[in-house]
């Protein structure tokens, strides 16, 4: 199944990119920036121009590489939804939950992402067919909070966004998260038009998140 394949992409990509910019331009730039340093894993956010048209590049651009997986972010409706779906995206991830937006991934076969913050909210997620919930903003917690989370839902799969950097990539792995998100510190060069060091941060964090894959198989 497609959206089984997605998913397993998702892990296996461990580090998901959160994509925002002031332009397509600048989306574009760091999209390719952060897959030349390993990432397989793009979420491209609505809040970029355009973004509908960046996205359709960005699928065409890798459609020969079936181990990057493509996606967008800042989901907030079903529409917006749809309308990335038919630009090619893989996965859909909204900063909160939204049942309509969880039908039509459905309707689609197409993972759903939402951001949640309670145990509640989670369990509202899961029973709409979310197989992996957004922990946002991941700051508000820490890693610490994921073994909360798991206790009385051992089978939840959890992929914290906000927060995350290289500091404590192994402590929210370590903790039982499926993936992360991370976007400030990765995309933060991008603004000045530093794509390079952009790859460099990208190559930093796949360099980290291998060595953790090793050491907890």
């Amino acid at each position: 199944m497609k959206k089984i394949e997605n998913l397993l992409k998702l892990t296996d990509a461990g580090v998901v990119a959160v994509v925002r910019g002031e332009s397509k331009e600048e989306a574009l730039k760091a999209s390719h920036a952060i897959i030349k340093g390993g990432m397989k894993g793009i979420e491209l956010t609505f809040t970029v121009p355009h973004a509908d048209e960046v996205l359709g590049e960005l699928t065409e651009a890798y459609q020969s590489d079936p181990s990057i997986i493509i996606g967008a972010g800042t989901v907030l409706d079903a529409a917006t939804a749809r309308l990335a779906m038919i630009a090619g995206a893989q996965f859909i991830v909204s900063p909160s939950f939204d049942k309509e937006t969880a039908m039509t991934c459905n309707r689609y076969q197409i993972p759903y992402l939402p951001g949640c913050m309670t145990i509640t909210e989670m369990q509202t997620a899961l029973s709409y067919g979310a197989d992996i919930v957004k922990l946002f903003p991941g700051s508000a917690f820490g890693p610490s909070i994921v073994k909360a989370f798991k206790a009385p839902m051992p089978f939840l799969s959890i992929m914290p966004t906000g927060g995350v950097s290289l500091d404590n990539l192994e402590d929210w792995f370590k903790a039982g998260v499926v993936c992360v998100g991370v976007g400030g510190n990765l995309l933060k060069p991008a603004a000045t038009g530093d794509f390079d060091q952009v790859t460099e941060v990208a190559a930093q964090y796949m360099a980290k998140f291998q060595t953790i894959k090793k050491e907890l198989a």
